[in-house]
């Protein structure tokens, strides 16, 4: 009996993805929800199970290729191994036709040859155990898995990693003479981060306004506490909890920052869901803090955690990046001393961090050296005026100058 692997729901307004990687071969047994393929949306990876167990038969379309929900993308033979043709060279009907193209994954240049190979090298790898094996440069095929059936893990290459040879240097004729070029396809993800920001500065009439703050308070109650907090909360005092709690304040006082401009009408929130960016390997990913409002310091270092490793995993859901109200940005974790952070529609203001450094100050009539930061507003001028944008941004400077604000709401 053949049962078909069809494109699962992939959730509300997405209608197609890309096939990213293949993660079996024709004539590879599987068991059932064992995953087979890996989906790229414009938000996040998704894993396509296998509905059966039994032989993978025929690889109806090949990585890159677009595909709709519902359509067929492979088959599945009950009992033994079946003959299975090779992946389509041409989509199907069901496949539609390639918005933009898809990159970062190339077949495996290996996956015909015989059964010679060692189990790590025949089970197949899952999206984040490609990745790292990417990262570092690792060849897969000198590796011996220590997962279920001898499946890699990303322990197994980081170890490997670890004890890798450094690489030489190569020779001043040797980098002179080669000058290469690599063109490579952009990623469904990125095509759609590029269009949206692309369609924010052609929609929003856009502004920045900057300010500086002090963090001796915020970084004084961190050295202080950050034992405390860790043992008793299970995670790190970061700086980030800090500012979501400060950015909740100062959207309560100044609501314009966390509304809407929908056709002619303004949409304000009585709730605060934060927007945090974090860093994925396919590009920048925006998972949403659900009324942050309401969190504890803990919470939300404990939600930012977890969306940072899921990032980096591949497994953040769609559902964690729908809405957001407002969005904070931390460039200052990658040494960013100053920026003009652009909006993430329909939100209407975005809020940019930037690095820690010690700069002169005056305080008192004397100068003295304060571990200073840059805060960066970006704005959509159409609802938001620079008065309402200064006052959010003076709110924000003056609770984590004094963070006992934060507890009794000033």
């Amino acid at each position: 009996m053949t049962t078909e692997v069809k494109v699962p729901t992939l959730g509300e307004s997405i209608t197609e993805a890309t096939l990213g990687q293949w993660l079996k071969k024709p004539g590879d047994t599987v068991a059932a929800d064992e995953p087979i393929a890996s989906l790229e949306t414009d938000k996040v990876a998704v894993e396509v199970p296998a509905p059966a167990a039994g032989t993978i038969g025929a690889l109806v379309v090949k990585e890159g290729d677009t595909v709709s929900v519902g359509a067929v993308i492979a088959t599945i033979e009950a009992g033994g191994a079946a003959a299975a043709p090779a992946p389509a060279e041409q989509p199907t009907k069901s496949v539609q036709a390639v918005e933009a193209g898809y990159g970062n994954h190339e077949a495996d240049p290996q996956a015909g040859e015989a059964s010679s190979r060692s189990p790590a090298q025949n089970a197949a790898m899952s999206p984040s155990v490609r990745r790292a094996v990417a990262e570092h440069g690792i060849d897969a095929a000198t590796l011996t898995g220590t997962g279920p059936g001898g499946r890699l893990t990303k322990e197994d290459v980081a170890k490997a990693a670890a004890n890798a040879p450094a690489p030489q240097p190569a020779s001043a004729s040797a980098a002179t003479a080669e000058r290469r070029e690599e063109r490579q396809r952009m990623t469904r993800l990125r095509q759609t981060v590029a269009r949206r920001l692309k369609e924010a500065q052609n929609t929003a009439a856009m502004l920045t306004t900057f300010n500086d703050v002090d963090m001796t308070a915020v970084m004084a109650a961190r050295a202080k506490y950050k034992d405390l907090f860790e043992k008793k909360h299970g995670v790190r005092l970061g700086f980030m909890g800090f500012f979501v709690k400060a950015a909740c304040m100062a959207l309560k006082d100044v609501p314009s920052v966390n509304a809407f401009i929908e056709g002619e009408e303004i949409v304000y929130h009585d709730y605060a869901d934060i927007s945090v960016a974090v860093s994925a390997p396919n590009g920048l990913v925006v998972p949403v803090i659900r009324d942050a409002q309401a969190m504890s310091v803990a919470k939300i270092e404990k939600t930012i955690g977890d969306f940072g490793r899921r990032a980096k995993d591949g497994t953040l859901k769609i559902e964690e990046m729908k809405g957001g109200t407002f969005t904070i940005s931390n460039g200052g974790v990658f040494g960013s001393l100053m920026s003009t952070p652009i909006i993430n529609p329909p939100q209407s203001a975005v809020l940019g961090l930037h690095r820690i450094e010690e700069r002169p100050v005056v305080i008192g009539g004397q100068i003295v050296a304060r571990p200073m930061m840059y805060l960066a507003l970006s704005y959509d001028h159409r609802l938001i005026d620079g008065r309402e944008a200064v006052t959010f941004l003076v709110a924000l400077k003056n609770a984590i100058e004094d963070p006992t604000r934060l507890l009794i709401d000033l």
